[in-house]
């Protein structure tokens, strides 16, 4: 029996639903009570990354939502007003007047870099072609970071929590492999999760991981030193492996085909070969200026910027500076989040030929993001900018430092 229940779908459909999103039964639930049949069009903002070619893909889809015309022809669509009066005819074409036909949006953030009216008219859109239809944006941020400064319509929002490791548990272990037993794979999932859980809950990135660390995992097994149920043995052979894994893999240091070349020629746990010196990473030059700006920001206090990055600040001696603000580690603090314009500010300070603030500079700073060298702060105040902090560690700023030969202990406060 499905652990949700609705009257218009069958027990199989309704498993079959269980089955592709487990652990989300109260989600799932309530979008069976909103929707009904779903003669739907699904497409990704992040193929379709133009407003034309994202409108484009939906008249083309809507056609071949007809039994007849399983392969829709292009329909060309320049402006969203276009769009209004294309789709109007379409659902007439299609004899869809008496139904609900949704739109699927998925990475639906990708709607703030087009044209400003893209967001505003597709949550219009019931309204302006007078038509049953249903817009729906899928999306990983929250909805107050897509709010257009002109106001817009407010949509109804629907949150998926993260998984709770039970539930990563229960997860990961149905995808075990089927020469081993489902005890002896959640046991490693149980590992894996302890090691990983405090950092990450990405779905996806974990199943990646287990699937490229498993081998490792069973090496015990294959060479006849243990058996599947001799957990300690295999905790002490994979322990310090998923550490190490967690400081490469996870941190894109190496790639995976790397790591998966590594496990072959190396067989001890622990040495890995190359990995200590941090000297895969590789960036754009710029990318490791705003890296190691990055650092410097979230590790000086604010107030010595003028020190470090002024020039012409004129002579502030080291004695009466460390009197006047007591010194603590601020490395034994933590990192600090600090605001885009900072970081900027210490780029153009630390670079010597002129950076402009260009549209690949943001995206490198994104790409950092992305890569988890750099983490999104969030905040409330919407008239506020984006934060940001560096999560790498001290000797790996001072490898990636050493590369542009910059000497970053000399602008670090606590090195004073």
């Amino acid at each position: 029996m499905p652990n949700f229940e609705h009257p218009e779908y069958p027990e199989a459909t309704l498993l079959h639903l269980e089955s592709m999103v487990p652990c989300r039964e109260s989600q799932v639930s309530s979008l069976l009570s909103i929707f009904g049949e779903l003669p739907h069009v699904f497409v990704n903002c992040v193929e379709c990354f133009t407003s034309r070619l994202l409108l484009e893909e939906i008249l083309t889809q809507l056609q071949s939502l007809s039994s007849e015309n399983k392969h829709g022809s292009h329909v060309p669509c320049d402006t969203f007003n276009d769009f209004v009066r294309l789709f109007k005819q379409e659902i007439i074409t299609q004899d869809l007047q008496n139904q609900t036909v949704y739109i699927v949006l998925d990475k639906a953030e990708q709607l703030r870099e087009m044209e400003a009216n893209m967001l505003p008219g597709f949550l219009r859109l019931q309204e302006m072609t007078d038509r049953n239809v249903t817009v729906i944006f899928l999306s990983e941020i929250v909805w107050e970071l897509f709010r257009p400064n002109t106001g817009c319509l407010e949509p109804f929002t629907l949150y998926f929590p993260d998984y709770s490791i039970g539930n990563l548990q229960k997860i990961l272990s149905h995808y075990h492999p089927p020469e081993y037993s489902a005890d002896f794979y959640a046991a490693y999932i149980n590992i894996l999760l302890g090691v990983f859980y405090t950092v990450c809950r990405d779905l996806k990135e974990l199943r990646h991981l287990a699937a490229l660390n498993f081998t490792k995992y069973c090496e015990p097994v294959v060479r006849g030193e243990a058996n599947e149920r001799d957990t300690r043995r295999l905790w002490k052979n994979i322990e310090s492996h998923l550490k190490k894994a967690m400081q490469t893999v996870y941190l894109r240091e190496i790639s995976s085909s790397q790591w998966e070349r590594i496990q072959q020629d190396d067989g001890e746990p622990g040495h890995l070969k190359g990995l200590s010196a941090h000297a895969h990473v590789e960036l754009p030059y710029y990318s490791k200026f705003l890296l190691i700006a990055a650092y410097l920001a979230s590790y000086n206090p604010a107030r010595t910027d003028k020190r470090f990055f002024l020039k012409h600040h004129g002579k502030i001696k080291k004695t009466n500076f460390l009197k006047k603000h007591e010194k603590t580690s601020n490395h034994l603090l933590g990192p600090k989040p600090f605001p885009l314009d900072r970081l900027l500010a210490i780029l153009y300070s630390i670079v010597d030929n002129k950076v402009a603030p260009t549209a690949n500079i943001f995206s490198q700073i994104t790409s950092l993001v992305t890569l988890q060298l750099l983490t999104l702060v969030g905040h409330d105040d919407q008239l506020d900018g984006p934060k940001y902090k560096c999560t790498v560690s001290l000797d790996f700023i001072r490898a990636i430092a050493r590369t542009v030969n910059f000497d970053i202990i000399k602008y670090l406060y606590d090195f004073l």
